[in-house]
């Protein structure tokens, strides 16, 4: 066994290979809490979700660390706009992106560190870094300091770009920049600023650069040398490009490998303020089952953009309903039946997981394997259907989406599904009632009233179904 990834580094699906054997350490840029989560902000940690389930089946021990940028310019420009503290608006938004997350099913990270909680470990890398010639605190007394780009020859490594074809920096003040592409690891604190949003530094007073803060939250919990740094396609060039470049010029190895998941676009347009077209996280789960979504977001492979559209819920919602009235009816049937072995994914559905997790192979393997299953549940083949039952099993498990996860239970996106739930429930009972006293007139008329609504109902060994047409 040998999982294989795409590290954006080496531009290549190479081997992983752990610093220590059988553990596996993952940091993944998480939210800058501004505002509210909207769908590329799930898309991405949908998948590094994957991917731990998946090393974790694998045997590995998994640490992940998703950070939370609590501290940055756009939380401080939209709290200056409103009455509201930065600190109140960022820890609001917070619970925003986890509420979302949970509803996804995505597992909780091991560590999820807010930035402001590692100030002294940035200070620490600041100060080693102007030690070792490359950083320089600005000579205008502003308390900025800046990673010099121009003393560090590998700087552009990981995006394969050249210094002098890159753009200027624009995550800070120019004021005290010897070059433009210089970027800002701490920013002296402005007139207007809230004195709550600056930190005593051997600078001045300020608050960290953004680019930093990754470098210190990483290193903290993770130590010098990790294995994976993750987190979208859209922070390879400038965030990620600079965290390589100052923590490795600081002297830490840092990540052995990097991944980048693709960005979401909506009906094939880049989601803008501009355009109107943000698909925001809240939306997103209105308009489907928690379980669709992720299963809608978490089908294409990772590396890929998705696009959401009119009808692409809809897709993923009859996809996984094929998934779930499989293992209904397979439960049903097997009811007695002995177990023979735990459930385990099929080699072929591993095979695509360890592929640089080719979720989109092993979607067409778990449903290849869902229409085997139905071919012996209409053969009436229990060998067969046991096999094909207990490798669904196991592959829902892995990507997430099982159908009979206490996670699921009750959790529709309709607000009247309970109370739909409970009328047609009684009504299935009133039909079960009159066939019992062989009035089969009503009992009839209780199914035609149902069908009427669009609800169909299956009577089985160990009893009535029903489900929405």
């Amino acid at each position: 066994m040998t999982v294989r990834l795409y590290d954006s580094r080496a531009a290549a699906v190479v081997d992983l290979v752990p610093l220590v054997d059988g553990q596996v350490s993952v940091y993944v840029c998480g939210p800058t809490v501004q505002s509210s989560p909207h769908i590329g902000h799930l898309r991405s940690a949908l998948v590094y979700d994957l991917w731990r389930r998946w090393l974790t089946y694998r045997g590995f021990r998994v640490t992940l660390v998703r950070n939370v940028t609590d501290i940055d310019d756009k939380v401080l420009d939209l709290a200056a706009r409103t009455d509201e503290p930065w600190f109140a608006r960022a820890y609001r938004v917070e619970l925003e992106f986890t509420a979302a997350y949970n509803a996804l099913g995505i597992l909780p990270p091991t560590y999820e560190p807010r930035a402001t909680a590692s100030v002294p470990q940035m200070h620490e890398i600041i100060a080693r870094l102007i030690e070792r010639g490359h950083a320089y605190a600005a000579a205008d007394d502003s308390g900025d300091v800046y990673f010099d780009t121009g003393s560090w020859p590998d700087y552009g490594d990981l995006t394969r770009q050249r210094r002098e074809d890159m753009v200027d920096a624009a995550d800070a003040d120019p004021r005290g920049k010897r070059d433009p592409r210089d970027f800002a690891l701490w920013k002296g604190q402005k007139p207007g600023e809230p004195a709550s949003a600056n930190w005593d530094s051997p600078w001045g007073p300020g608050r960290p650069g953004w680019h930093i803060e990754c470098s210190a939250m990483s290193r903290r919990y993770l130590g010098p040398a990790f294995d994976i740094h993750g987190g979208g396609l859209d922070l390879r060039f400038p965030h990620h490009e600079n965290e390589l470049a100052q923590s490795t010029a600081a002297g830490d190895p840092f990540a052995s490998y990097w991944l980048h998941n693709g960005l979401v676009t909506v009906g094939g347009q880049k989601m803008s303020k501009s355009l109107g077209n943000s698909v925001f996280a809240a939306d997103l789960l209105g308009a489907a089952r928690p379980a669709v979504v992720r299963y809608f977001l978490g089908a294409a492979h990772y590396r890929s953009s998705i696009d959401h559209h009119d009808g692409s819920l809809a897709e993923a919602e009859a996809a996984y309903d094929r998934i779930a009235g499989f293992l209904e009816r397979a439960t049903e049937r097997l009811v007695g039946v002995p177990a023979r072995e735990a459930p385990a994914v099929s080699d072929a559905f591993a095979a695509a997981m360890d592929d640089d997790l080719a979720v989109p192979q092993a979607l067409a393997v778990l449903h290849e394997t869902v229409r085997a299953g139905n071919a012996a549940l209409d053969a009436d083949d229990a060998d067969s259907l046991g096999t094909a039952y207990h490798q669904v099993a196991a592959m829902v498990e892995v990507l997430g989406i099982d159908p009979r996860a206490a996670h699921w239970s009750g959790g529709g996106h309709d607000a009247s599904a309970a109370p739909l739930a409970a009328l047609v429930e009684r009504l299935v009972q009133e039909r079960a009632d009159a066939r019992a006293a062989r009035d089969f007139t009503a009992a009839d008329r209780v199914r035609d009233d149902l069908a009427a609504a669009g609800i169909t109902i299956e009577d089985t060994p160990s009893g009535t179904r029903w489900s929405l047409a």
